[in-house]
């Protein structure tokens, strides 16, 4: 399943679900208490606008990831930071726009009817979805290193109700599962398949020429198992791409990775519309930022470096400058933590982005998009190409001020963290569409709020 070109799992969306309708029973309860339901009832947008920002405060404080919610007291925390975000948003906009909120009547009764059944229900939600009988139960075909990472995203994932079984033994010459993971021989199939009533085969073998067993994988296909390949595992569990044993026909034969005509135009219009809106509305914010560059330290208020744009086009960044003038001599460095040629504004205009305002006008240019991978120098391209297969394909399309990399995974500072963010790079690109943009500009709000990522 998918919502907006992002695998989304049943028990999130379940979770979602019902905390909805939770939500608006609240507010109609709290409503029909202080005698103004048919008030409530008949202004329906402003029930919409309360529910709305009590599920942004909720997907901001990771209720809907159920890896990081899943104890008691993780629960009570996530819950209390929400209900506190919710309220003092709300209390924002009522003071700002009072006539389209619910009252604070309704309001303070709704948020402590809430306070007890959105967790009363996770609780629950969490106990059911515990029962093994729920879980789906995996068989995987291989017993190499894709293998072996296929097992440890599904130890780790609690978001799909996966459930590993046994591996397949396909025959290769080195075993990397570890011993306490049953290995059964491929003629095995058609009983584990009768005895744990299995749902689903993973293939992930690296040479199927010689090692694939078609007649029990047939068999097992013809008898209602979904047979599906590693790769596309590993997309549904972590929203990346595995690189790791990917060749050019799994990139030319995949499904994606074919934005059309008409999706681009219309990523161009908003990127174009966005930033023309963005300058105008920000220019005062920029001001200040401007100011405060130049009374912070000597030097230029504006940093123009060359990064290689789409088709590997080098193009000339604007940021504002975060970093002292003789931070760089020579060979160029990645940023590193706690970085020591940051300026004492520079730390406070990154860990907010302001100091990426000024790309905007990259934006208006053409040069980069809103969303997309992040632009790299040329030196560091021309190293990450001959170190990481595919790294150029991420120049398929425009860059972008953020995008899934980003927000996924932590500044990159060495070639591994360049092959990580490779892989987050190929899945936006694969499933890019107007509506994946919007959810990492909604994520991207919630990184810069919690300071993620910064350097």
């Amino acid at each position: 399943m998918q919502v907006f070109n992002r695998q989304v799992s049943g028990r999130g969306l379940t979770a979602f679900g019902f905390e909805t309708a939770l939500i608006v029973g609240s507010i109609l309860v709290a409503a029909k208490f202080h005698g103004s339901f048919d008030a409530a009832v008949s202004a329906v947008w402003k029930i919409a606008l309360a529910t709305a920002v009590y599920e942004l405060c909720f997907y901001y404080n990771d209720l809907y990831d159920l890896t990081l919610v899943h104890s008691k007291g993780d629960l009570a925390v996530h819950v209390l930071r929400a209900a506190g975000a919710s309220a003092f948003v709300l209390a924002a906009v009522s003071l700002l726009m009072p006539s389209i909120v619910i009252g604070p009547g309704i309001f303070l009764t709704s948020l402590g009817l809430m306070l007890v059944a959105v967790p009363a229900w996770r609780v629950a939600f969490n106990g059911v979805s515990r029962d093994s009988h729920l879980d789906e139960r995996v068989l995987i075909l291989g017993t190499g290193a894709t293998a072996v990472t296929i097992a440890r995203q599904i130890d780790a994932e609690r978001n799909f109700a996966y459930r590993l079984i046994a591996f397949i033994d396909d025959g290769a010459d080195v075993r990397l599962v570890e011993p306490q993971h049953a290995i059964v021989a491929p003629g095995d199939i058609g009983r584990l398949i009768a005895e744990h009533h299995i749902d689903r085969i993973i293939v992930a073998v690296s040479d199927r020429r010689q090692r694939l067993p078609i007649e029990p994988l047939l068999k097992a296909k013809l008898s209602g198992v979904r047979v599906e390949e590693a790769a596309t595992t590993y997309e549904r569990l972590t929203g990346k791409i595995l690189i790791d044993d990917l060749r050019p026909s799994g990139l030319i034969f995949s499904d994606g990775f074919h934005a059309s005509r008409s999706t681009r135009a219309i990523k161009r219009m908003v990127d174009l519309a966005m930033a023309l809106v963005g300058l105008l509305l920000l220019a005062p914010l920029m001001a200040v930022t401007a100011l405060a560059v130049w009374l912070d330290s000597p030097g230029p208020i504006f940093y123009s470096q060359e990064r290689v744009g789409e088709h590997g086009r080098v193009f000339t960044l604007c940021k504002f400058r975060s970093m002292r003038t003789d931070a760089e001599q020579g060979t160029p460095v990645w940023a590193r933590d706690k970085d020591v040629r940051v300026t004492r504004i520079g730390r406070v205009i990154r860990l907010t982005r302001l100091d990426e305002l000024p790309q905007l006008w990259n934006i208006v240019r053409g040069d980069m998009s809103f969303v997309g991978p992040r632009p790299e120098r040329p030196y560091f391209v021309e190293q990450l190409t001959a170190a990481i297969p595919f790294y150029t394909e991420r120049h398929a399309v425009k860059p972008g001020a953020t995008g899934w990399a980003q927000v996924k995974y932590r500044y990159g500072s060495s070639t591994e963290d360049a092959m990580e963010k490779l892989r987050y790079d190929l899945y936006y690109i694969k499933h890019m569409s107007i509506a994946f943009d919007f959810t990492i500009v909604v994520d991207t709000a919630r990184v810069i709020l919690s300071g993620k990522g910064a350097k």
